[in-house]
């Protein structure tokens, strides 16, 4: 992937995690019943995709990430 690429998935990634941050933090709503998505859960994994395209970002800049080992 390019970095223009990366940036574009990395915004949407950071624009999910935050939309799904401020539905999972609005409290119940008990007359129209129990939440079907689970917003937390959703963060976390928009989040986990952001850490990944920043990391990638940073390996597309020369930064070497990971074990050196081969």
């Amino acid at each position: 992937m390019d970095q223009t690429t990366t940036l574009v998935i990395g915004a949407i990634a950071a624009l999910l995690t935050a939309f799904f941050g401020w539905r999972g933090a609005l409290p119940p709503n008990f007359v129209k019943g129990p939440r079907l998505i689970p917003y937390r859960f959703l963060m976390l994994l928009s989040a986990a995709a952001l850490l990944m395209m920043v990391v990638h970002l940073a390996n597309l800049h020369g930064i070497e990430t990971g074990n050196n080992r081969r």
